[in-house]
């Protein structure tokens, strides 16, 4: 007989419940350590099956756990309601239900990563790290001068060889003048910080052909297709790109009862947060190149505004990462010359030595302005041609009713 066990864990240890022939029983706590934790799954038979909420040690739990008992369960906090709800919530309590709902195999469960996946995402979330890091020290600067009463910086990038010069010759008090030093050392260590993690993830973008495909789409480069991989890890898991779209919390939320009209809200918000803005700033970049993706945004910024119209290009941008990576192919709608320079792009952060001046190296074919006309004229035309399509579109009539039988 299979018996179940529920896992409420904590950070110092997990309490733990067994449903076995129907009967529901509290079996104490244990440390959550490796060994604590293969200690007692040595008393677990092959065929049991453990759950666990999803919480900052579930991942490594489950990892340590899946070979060593028939099946392991992560389950999602925010659909187990029957614990987020409960009058009574204690540790044993949430342990019991955790175990009766994986025996009555009504627990909605996460999809665990595979270890390549793990390392991605922490790598991203470093870099994301390190870029918000990095925007916070840059407004304290901006700060000190705007206290100080000092101009605008005559300068776009303030804290370039030329903005540093300007901030340097400003006249401020002598403990100002040392913050902004002080922040100017951060800011140095973070940049250094990035490149290292840039080069990380460009060498695994490389030799990703997912990563490769979602950059032939405007506006994704290669720390966006990566970003998109890491949150998503198998595309082939969802059936529809819909899926997809909810799994990244871009669906709307909709809300019906009974026969009224259904009502449409906001944006679910649930999955990654950073992905959602890698995607939104994607959005940005893409309608402002011509092409299909521009027609569809300014479509609905007539209708909706531009702050619906950006988030609905977003997910016109999920739903075509899902058809390029499952289909395996590229984006029809590709521009080739910057396909390949944003290829050479990625194979420079990634360490490929530079080889300025020769025209017959990977890239270099963007620089040429002719060519670069035509592709533009190419996604002008396709852009034109979709709005044409949309502009003649109709919606299919229902079918007619079947007629009664004579």
């Amino acid at each position: 007989m299979v018996r179940y066990v529920g896992m409420d864990v904590h950070r110092e240890f997990a309490q733990l419940a067994v449903v076995e022939d129907g009967i529901v029983r509290d079996e104490g706590r244990i440390a959550v350590s490796p060994e604590a934790l293969r200690q007692w799954a040595g008393g677990l038979r092959a065929d049991d099956e453990v759950a666990l909420e999803a919480t900052g040690n579930s991942d490594a739990i489950a990892t340590l756990l899946t070979p060593l008992v028939g099946r392991v369960v992560v389950s999602n906090p925010s659909k187990t309601r029957a614990i987020a709800e409960a009058k009574v919530k204690t540790d044993k309590v949430d342990a019991r239900i955790l175990a009766q709902l994986l025996a009555a195999d009504f627990l909605p469960s996460v999809w665990l990563p595979d270890d390549r996946t793990r390392r991605l995402r922490r790598q991203v979330t470093r870099r994301a790290h390190i870029v918000r890091t990095r925007t916070r020290i840059k407004n304290q600067v901006h700060a000190v001068l705007a206290r100080n009463l000092c101009p605008t910086p005559p300068v776009s990038d303030l804290f370039g060889k030329k903005g540093r010069h300007w901030l340097s010759c400003q006249d401020l008090p002598a403990d100002e003048a040392a913050s902004v030093a002080a922040l100017l050392r951060q800011l140095d260590f973070h940049a250094g910080e990035l490149a290292l993690v840039d080069r990380e993830l460009a060498i695994e973008a490389l030799s990703d052909p997912v990563v490769a495909r979602l950059m032939t789409i405007p506006g994704i480069d290669a720390i966006a297709g990566i970003s998109i991989v890491a949150a998503v890890g198998d595309f082939t898991r969802f059936s529809d790109p819909d899926k997809l779209v909810s799994y990244l919390g871009l669906n709307p939320r909709v809300r019906q009862s009974g026969n009224s009209a259904p009502v449409h809200g906001r944006i679910a918000k649930t999955g990654r947060a950073h992905t959602r803005g890698v995607l939104v700033e994607a959005a940005w970049s893409a309608v402002r190149a011509p092409g299909p993706l521009r027609a569809f945004y300014r479509r609905v910024q007539a209708r909706r505004g531009f702050p619906k119209a950006i988030v609905a290009t977003a997910r016109k941008l999920t739903i075509l990462a899902w058809h390029l990576a499952v289909k395996d192919e590229d984006y029809a709608f590709a521009r080739p010359a910057l396909v390949t320079h944003k290829r050479r792009k990625l194979e420079l952060a990634a360490g490929a030595p530079s080889r300025r001046g020769n025209h017959r190296q990977p890239g270099a074919a963007y620089n040429d302005k002719t060519r670069r006309q035509a592709e533009t004229t190419a996604a002008e035309q396709a852009e034109r041609a979709y709005e044409i399509l949309v502009g003649h579109w109709q919606p299919r009539r229902p079918p007619p009713p079947p007629q009664p039988s004579p």
